[in-house]
């Protein structure tokens, strides 16, 4: 049997969660289950889920809130958001904020599962061509790989992934500090800021087979990426 695709699942119901963990885990998917958007965003941040299924109205911070604060650092997983809202208005805005899909509730389990296994096929199709060459690199952002010239390929962490995807899309420009800190550790405070320099540490480690390429500290503000 393949290896368990894991979701993270955002539901302040605790009955409803339960039912919605267990019935997907009989379909192997392995289910990181959430009581509120503060949680699932920790949870999201460690544990690399494939996809996210998130209630809209939750405690502390609501699916809309912790979809826009996802989105800023992840582009491609995929979202389907569960509301009892029926509004028009409320469809729209899950869609504009990245949503992929919008679930009624009461839903059944079985459209659920339908709807999971459609966007994880679709999203496999899709990551085999979203590469980026960087120098004589290829870095596969969703599959979180980098490749110098046609060596073997490094599998990168998480963050090496998404700090290396940041510096990437602004390259040859200096990347806020204070920003990437609050999107990827969730706050700036000097011991992430000294975690982040570590990470840093082995970017330029992992790249420093092209001498064309270069992460240079810009202080007081940043860093910058030179290509």
């Amino acid at each position: 049997m393949a290896n368990p695709r894991k979701i993270l699942l955002a539901e302040d119901e605790p009955a409803l969660g339960q039912i919605i963990k267990e019935s997907l885990e009989t379909r192997n998917f392995k289910v990181l289950l959430c009581e509120n958007g503060d949680i699932a965003l920790k949870t999201y941040q460690t544990e690399m889920p494939e996809l996210l299924v998130l209630d809209v109205m939750m405690p502390k911070k609501d699916g809309f809130t912790l979809a826009k604060e996802i989105r800023e650092i992840d582009d491609t997983i995929p979202i389907i958001f569960l509301t009892a809202k029926s509004q028009t208005q409320d469809v729209v805005e899950g869609f504009t904020i990245g949503g992929n899909d919008y679930l009624k509730k009461p839903f059944s389990m079985e459209e659920l599962i339908v709807r999971i296994n459609n966007l994880l096929s679709r999203t496999k199709e899709q990551k085999h061509s979203e590469t980026i060459e960087i120098g004589h690199y290829t870095f596969n952002f969703p599959k979180q790989t980098l490749q110098f010239k046609i060596e073997e390929k490094t599998q990168l962490t998480h963050r090496e992934a998404h700090l290396l995807f940041h510096l990437i899309k602004n390259k040859n420009k200096v990347l806020d500090r204070s920003l990437i800190l609050n999107k990827l550790w969730g706050s700036d405070d000097f011991f992430n800021a000294r975690s982040m320099d570590v990470f840093i540490t082995k970017l330029r480690k992992r790249l420093k087979q092209d001498s064309n390429i270069e992460i240079i500290n810009v202080r007081g503000f940043g860093y910058k990426l030179i290509c």
